[in-house]
């Protein structure tokens, strides 16, 4: 099992950026391929990007495309998402997802994090 702690939400302006941080402990990071998800207040989470493990290959929801970028580091165990242009309609709880395999689906992930929140205001 990986242990997932994510950090860097908090309340910014529309148009403004927040770099979000998930730091993996227990397993060997770079084994796992890692995901972004969101839960906005009453309704499902979904998918926001993915990276496979070496980091040569993402994939971005269309609602986040050209806004939010998905990086790693390997050896700091370190998952990124820099997000640029925020929308108030990006305020959600953000949650980062160790999985084997490049994927949007919640059910290819096996490990979560506790989530972060970001606020965006208009």
């Amino acid at each position: 099992q990986v242990q997932l702690v994510e950090s860097g939400g908090g309340l910014v302006q529309a148009g403004g950026s927040l770099r979000l941080s998930c730091v993996a402990s227990g397993r060997t990071f770079s084994n796992y391929a890692m995901g972004w998800f969101r839960q906005a207040p009453g309704k499902d989470r979904e998918f926001v990007a993915t990276i496979n493990r070496s980091g040569s290959n993402t994939v971005h929801a269309d609602s986040v495309k050209g806004r939010f970028t998905i990086s790693r580091d390997n050896a700091k165990n370190t998952l990124l998402l820099q997000m640029n242009s925020l929308k108030p309609e990006d305020t959600a709880v953000y949650y980062c997802a160790a999985g084997l395999n490049l994927a949007i689906r919640q059910t290819d992930y096996d490990d979560w994090g506790q989530g972060t929140q970001v606020t965006v205001s208009s």
